[in-house]
């Protein structure tokens, strides 16, 4: 890898001398294997994690809350470890390097994992089908396994999809469209993967064994691998700019150091770079000075004692730049605060959904379905709705909007937080009629109740609708938004909304058992799910959706695009319009 061939002096990838080298990496030619890496890698979580809530409740041995509490707790964790992997991505190793290593860690958690379901000895006893026993050695390999997987995980997601927006030029018209495109082929990718998890994976660990089921997408994650090794020669690259916490620290003690110095009233006396020189930072544009959070500005106010012996001292001056990194990242909060119910709704699918399934008929003619596998539904409206909103909706309502994008990236997640709320109503619906005809033919006693498992596709599309909006929109968002070389750390911080998610929906199953289960009731959410009330739990969600709707609302009102400065011209270029 000839990585210094393509960097500038600033570790920007600059193609302007070499239009050779440009022709022949980056764009739609490096792209596959990227996608190829994520379409695997996510067959390989998916293939684990959809059926992981049974895993826990029919192998190990737990109860319905303690194996949703476990779930969401692991899940959480795989969507807070990417805040490590941006952070070495974006200070040290470069996005490249982070991908590699990490997706190593991966294979060795996912292969930890298949001999622990498959190994006399590791795997539980089981006296028959579904019924077993673990002991505490055994659930500890199985759990040093699963965390493993979270911390590979940690490394490939903030950076996947980065990594493939920078293999097209912001600088370059026609490759920027081409970016906003990728967006939505990177998370058709995510949901090819899935479809094949939640349909034949799920199905190998239900009538085949869990040995095997684990071990198909351990193979996956490995194809991953090689895949994304494959287009080594076509990708770019961007050196790591240094660490961004450093940088936000310095901004901070800066600004508290000088907070009784007056800021100038022309902005243009804040101390920032040459104006035909390159950023300070490495694998970053300038960027133009705003007028919110002007506390911060402090940090760029020059003062005599801010040069010793005739070099500046970084934590005592900071270019505009550097201060408007901070500014954007803090302006990225409010709006990154409304993702977190949004993705407490979605981890239903690969828990109370699943629960919800195992009480009702889950056969075909013969044929008995998975409880899993009905999450399929979700990934088939994803797949469909993602060809849809490219194709056909971005040009319809640009007839309307006038917006290139015919949503603005707020808009579209705005209009995913609406959708989310229907999810949550549809099953609510479902459980309530499920529960009426336990209460009519008394099938307290039974976990087949005489309602097809199928009922529950509406609740399944209409999340994976809402994902198109909300998800990519989030995706494309954060990365736009981001600074330049902090663009991992912004995709982590956007994927810590799934961990928060996944922890508050674990801190509501702990709530809501606490109080609906006193005086000796059974509770909302019970161990015999035809004597609990489930569909409170899913009304609680739905009203939950409906205050966070309002709240990012407010907040989106109030948010400004960021805006760059095109080093060859000195032009703001805004990063999308309102």
């Amino acid at each position: 890898m000839a990585e210094e061939d393509i960097y500038t002096k600033d570790g920007t990838v600059d193609y302007r001398n070499k239009p050779a080298n440009k022709k022949k990496t980056g764009t739609w030619k490096a792209c596959p294997y990227i996608l190829g890496n994520e379409c695997s890698e996510r067959l390989a979580y998916y293939g684990m994690s959809t059926n992981l809530v049974l895993y826990f409740k029919n192998q190990l041995h737990q109860h319905n809350a303690t194996a949703s509490k476990n779930q969401s707790n692991w899940s959480g964790t795989c969507y807070v470890m990417p805040l490590l992997g941006a952070f070495l991505a974006d200070s040290y190793l470069g996005r490249y390097w982070t991908i590699a290593i990490f997706s190593i860690i991966y294979v060795f958690g996912m292969t930890l994992l298949t001999i622990s379901a498959s190994v006399p000895g590791l795997k539980p006893t089981c006296y028959e089908k579904d019924k077993c026993h673990a002991t505490n050695g055994q659930t500890s390999v199985f759990f040093i396994a699963l965390y493993l997987v979270a911390l590979g995980t940690g490394g490939i997601k903030p950076c996947v999809s980065s990594y493939g927006a920078d293999q097209f030029d912001d600088a370059d018209p026609i490759e920027r469209n081409h970016k906003n495109s990728f967006f939505n082929w990177f998370y058709f990718s995510i949901n090819v993967g899935a479809l094949v998890a939640s349909s034949l994976i799920v199905w190998i660990q239900q009538d085949i064994g869990w040995g095997w089921g684990f071990g198909v997408p351990a193979v996956a994650m490995a194809l991953a691998v090689v895949s994304f090794f494959s287009g080594t020669r076509l990708y770019r690259y961007q050196k790591p700019g240094g660490s961004p916490l450093t940088r936000i620290c310095q901004v901070v003690v800066a600004s508290f150091r000088k907070y009784r110095v007056a800021l100038p009233a022309d902005k243009s006396l804040l101390h920032e770079t040459a104006a035909e020189a390159e950023s300070a930072i490495q694998g970053s544009r300038k960027l133009a000075h705003t007028n919110e959070l002007c506390f911060f500005d402090k940090a760029a106010v020059k003062l005599e004692s801010d040069e010793n012996s005739g070099s500046i001292n970084n934590w005592r001056l900071c270019t505009v730049t550097q201060v408007e990194e901070l500014k954007s990242v803090i302006k990225l909060l409010p709006i990154w605060a409304t993702g977190i119910i949004f993705s407490t709704v979605y981890n239903q699918m690969s828990n109370m959904f699943v629960l919800q399934a195992t009480y009702m008929d889950t056969h075909l003619g013969k044929f008995r379905i998975p409880e899993a596998s009905l999450s399929v539904f979700d990934t088939v409206a994803v797949i469909l709705w993602v060809p849809i909103y490219d194709r056909m909706l971005i040009p319809f309502v640009r007839k309307f909007t006038g917006h290139k994008n015919g949503l603005t990236q707020l808009q579209r997640m705005g209009t995913g937080l609406v959708i989310s709320v229907f999810a949550m109503v549809s099953a609510a619906i479902v459980e309530v009629v499920r529960l009426g005809i336990v209460r009519r033919h008394n099938y307290y006693n039974t976990t087949n109740v005489p309602m097809s498992v199928f009922w529950q596709i509406p609740q399944y599309m209409i999340v994976g609708c809402a994902e198109v909006f909300t998800f990519i929109g989030q995706l494309e968002f954060f990365y736009d938004q981001a600074p330049d070389s902090m663009r991992s750390l912004c995709a982590a911080l956007s994927l810590t909304t799934t961990a928060l998610g996944s922890y508050v929906s674990s801190f509501l199953v702990t709530v809501v058992t606490d109080i609906s289960t006193r005086n000796g009731k059974p509770g909302w959410i019970a161990d015999n799910q035809n004597r609990g009330k489930l569909h409170y739990f899913f009304l609680l969600l739905a009203i939950l959706s409906v205050l966070n709707f309002f709240a990012f609302l407010a907040v989106a009102k109030r948010y400004k695009y960021k805006k760059a400065i095109n080093k060859d011209s000195a032009a703001m270029v805004p990063a999308d319009d309102k």
